[in-house]
């Protein structure tokens, strides 16, 4: 499973809305800290590059499905937890989209608001109808 994986992600992204990028020693902790395998690294390193590369893409998507508020309002954890999920919805052709959304919705309730989990599993479920059209 990669749960673990997932939540690292979580983790390295959330630490970069408070610095600039995580630096490859702070990605080694963070596996390390994990007990990541070498293939939850790689998709590790596979994500990040994904949101790295396809940022502004994954950011407008964030804003045409957010109904209630721009992008740049919403929650930090809340923001990076979409972020993960879209980059596997997106660009993960071999992870099923429920998956995604219910990987999500999973860290969401564990690392941040009551309704959180419920504000980004609709805004996922969104951008999957769209996709799916």
């Amino acid at each position: 499973m990669r749960t673990t994986a997932r939540e690292t992600v979580f983790k390295i992204l959330f630490s970069e809305q408070f610095v600039q990028s995580a630096d490859s020693d702070f990605k080694a902790g963070m596996y390390r800290s994990g007990e990541l395998s070498q293939d939850d690294i790689v998709y590790c390193d596979n994500i990040i590059e994904l949101i790295r590369e396809h940022g502004t893409e994954i950011t407008a998507l964030i804003d045409k499905h957010s109904y209630s508020f721009p992008e740049v309002r919403i929650f930090p954890a809340d923001r990076c937890i979409l972020m993960v999920a879209l980059a596997e919805i997106l660009y993960c052709s071999d992870i099923p989209d429920k998956v995604s959304v219910n990987e999500a919705a999973n860290i969401a309730s564990k690392y941040s608001s009551e309704k959180s989990a419920s504000f980004i599993s609709g805004i996922l479920s969104s951008v999957i109808g769209d996709k799916n059209v």
